[in-house]
């Protein structure tokens, strides 16, 4: 899937089978489902998880918070808007999925 099939896939009722949690939680997020995005992600390990749980908790308000799991990911908390973080987001993972 490319970057133009997943948001294409945004105007879909169902989620399009195949996607890494990441971008299943990337998918909630942008359809309005904060609580299922962040669920997907909550408990798993890893810098990239990390960093999907830090943008989610950035969108929530939550700064503290976000600082906390940008600091885990390695990250800087961006200074660019919630959806070029969520755009950057969406490349990224698509682009490890690819590899």
């Amino acid at each position: 899937m490319n970057h133009s099939d997943f948001i294409n896939n945004l105007q879909a009722q169902q989620m399009p089978e195949g996607l890494s949690v990441y971008l299943q939680s990337l998918w909630l997020d942008k359809k309005g489902d904060w609580g299922q995005a962040h669920g997907l992600i909550d408990s798993m390990a890893g810098k990239d998880a990390a960093w999907l749980h830090a943008y989610l908790h950035r969108k929530e308000g939550d700064l503290s918070n976000a600082g906390y799991w940008y600091r885990k990911a390695g990250k800087t908390q961006p200074d660019n808007s919630l959806e070029e973080e969520w755009d950057t987001l969406v490349h990224y993972f698509l682009e490890k999925d690819e590899g």
